[in-house]
């Protein structure tokens, strides 16, 4: 039992240092200014946009769709957090064990009476922490701006829609998080890891389409004679390999949870569609349907994170 104590009050310790760092720093404050001002941007062009079209389109899921819609030059809140979201996991992890490292000092705090587990377990911790006080204050920020802006306050559904719009945006950065830190594990140089995790990044966002084209049309070729079998395996091939980009997974995610109109988000058919009621999904059915992509980007959060575990309790540290 003192063991389990002690063990506990060691993580305390580490994850309260670990969070005044990252709160001290200055990279923190750039990061959170740049999502801040960018995001508040996008809002306000949306939320002028929207209180012109509430006369003419109604009022309904108005609130929703300050996250979704996209006003002038500037793209969507929900659509900026995709773009940035990674950044920013990638910036608080980059440098969380070989930046210790390089100092020195991770020795010294291996030399502590504290377990080694607990190190890597606070880093991450205390990073997902700050992802988390991020992601919520921008989240009922913008919301309260959005309600100053067309005088409409949500529903129940609609803050419901919301507060999982956040947590399922807090899992997507925390994957993220892992990775940046697996890469802390694995290269030595700070600026080896950073540069890992940009370049997965960029892989997820602009070359696995291309990778899934040439795969999906290598597999299942699309020619003038290609009948409509050949096309649907085609197109279901590609779709199945995008959906391994974290990226995609949060952007579905994302568009079903903040459009209650989303009703599939594979491919339909037209004799699927024919006779179908147009309408809106409950809450809870719409989160059936993203059920699987929150558990895919947990689930890679965890494996990241399990890999980077076993590595550094297997490493050795040397003076």
């Amino acid at each position: 039992m003192d063991k389990f104590m002690n063990k506990d009050a060691g993580l305390y310790v580490l994850f309260r240092k670990e969070l005044a760092d990252h709160f001290r720093s200055k990279r923190f404050t750039i990061v959170l200014m740049l999502i801040a001002v960018t995001c508040l941007a996008s809002i306000y062009s949306a939320g002028m946009g929207i209180r012109e079209a509430v006369s003419k389109e109604g009022n309904e899921f108005v609130f929703l769709k300050l996250f979704t819609s996209s006003g002038g030059s500037l793209p969507s809140f929900a659509a900026f957090i995709s773009f940035l979201g990674p950044l920013v996991g990638l910036a608080l992890g980059f440098d969380s064990i070989n930046g210790e490292r390089n100092r020195g000092t991770l020795s010294r705090l291996l030399s502590q009476p504290i377990h080694r587990d607990t190190v890597i377990n606070g880093k991450f911790l205390a990073g997902l922490a700050v992802l988390s006080i991020m992601i919520i204050t921008l989240g009922l920020s913008i919301g309260g701006f959005g309600i100053i802006l067309t005088g409409i306050p949500p529903t129940l559904e609609e803050l419901g829609r919301m507060l999982i719009f956040i947590f399922i945006t807090i899992v997507y950065m925390a994957l993220w998080l892992a990775v940046s830190q697996l890469f802390s594990l694995l290269f030595k140089q700070t600026a080896t890891s950073a540069l890992a995790g940009i370049a997965i990044w960029l892989f997820f966002v602009v070359f696995i389409n291309l990778f899934a084209g040439l795969i999906a049309d290598g597999i299942f070729p699309v020619t003038d004679q290609a009948g409509a079998v050949e096309i649907l395996r085609n197109q279901r091939l590609r779709q199945g390999i995008n959906r391994l980009s974290p990226t995609l997974l949060y952007d579905e995610a994302v568009v079903t949870i903040l459009n209650p109109g989303v009703r599939t988000l594979g491919l339909v058919l037209l004799d699927q569609i024919e006779g179908a009621i147009p309408g809106v999904l409950p809450l809870g059915q719409s989160i059936l349907l993203i059920w699987p992509h929150i558990v895919g980007m947990i689930a890679a959060t965890a494996l990241c994170f399990a890999i980077g575990y076993v590595y550094f309790m297997k490493q050795e540290v040397r003076a």
